[in-house]
């Protein structure tokens, strides 16, 4: 039996998962956590095979948790779980040690055969998120002229004060901009949205 270790911060989501791993004949739930602090004790405590992640936690980045696991649990397959959709977000996922990628409204039998086939070694994306990183070369991210605008700004190094006042809006909204931003491109932090705005041409 495949032991799995659910993270996700959503209960109803938490038990239909269990509900579906556990009557999947395969695989069982031997844990869940619905935090990432939950889910590094659980780590210590359970052996699992695979661990189902939520990138979005009430604690941390699940991108930064899925580095976090990979380094410490090298052998621990995990699959991230998740609601986002950014190529940024699943590339970064990827690179930071997931062997999955599963959007959150994939059907139940793409879960399970994401478990059955990061356990083979294989790397598994669902459908969508295939079609996405496919697609991909020929579709960059998307962003609004505003967007663009605050990038190029924040690019050439002007502080928020100094953006709001050339885009002659608000901090706060400024604010919310490049939150919106960080989030839109799966970027961590400012140094991080600057090196991929360049290396993928979007300002």
């Amino acid at each position: 039996m495949i032991q799995v270790l659910i993270v996700d911060d959503h209960k109803i989501l938490v038990d239909g998962l269990k509900k579906l791993i556990d009557e999947s004949e395969f695989a069982t739930v031997c844990s869940t956590a619905y935090t990432g602090k939950e889910c590094l004790q659980q780590l210590t405590l359970k052996k699992a095979d695979v661990v189902l992640l939520d990138i979005n936690l009430p604690d941390i980045s699940g991108i930064d948790l899925c580095k976090e696991i990979h380094q410490r649990y090298p052998d621990l397959k995990i699959v991230a779980l998740t609601s986002y959709g950014e190529y940024a977000m699943v590339r970064r996922t990827l690179e930071n040690g997931a062997m999955g990628y599963v959007i959150k409204n994939a059907m139940p039998e793409e879960i399970l055969l994401g478990i059955r086939t990061v356990m083979d070694g294989e790397r598994f994306l669902s459908e969508e998120i295939d079609m996405l990183m496919r697609k991909r070369s020929r579709n960059p991210v998307w962003l609004t002229p505003r967007e663009k605008e605050l990038l190029q700004f924040i690019v050439e190094g002007y502080t928020n004060p100094e953006i709001a006042d050339k885009m002659c809006l608000g901090n706060q909204t400024i604010n919310s901009y490049r939150k919106n931003l960080l989030l839109k491109l799966g970027a961590k932090n400012t140094a991080v949205l600057v090196r991929m705005a360049l290396e993928e041409k979007l300002v």
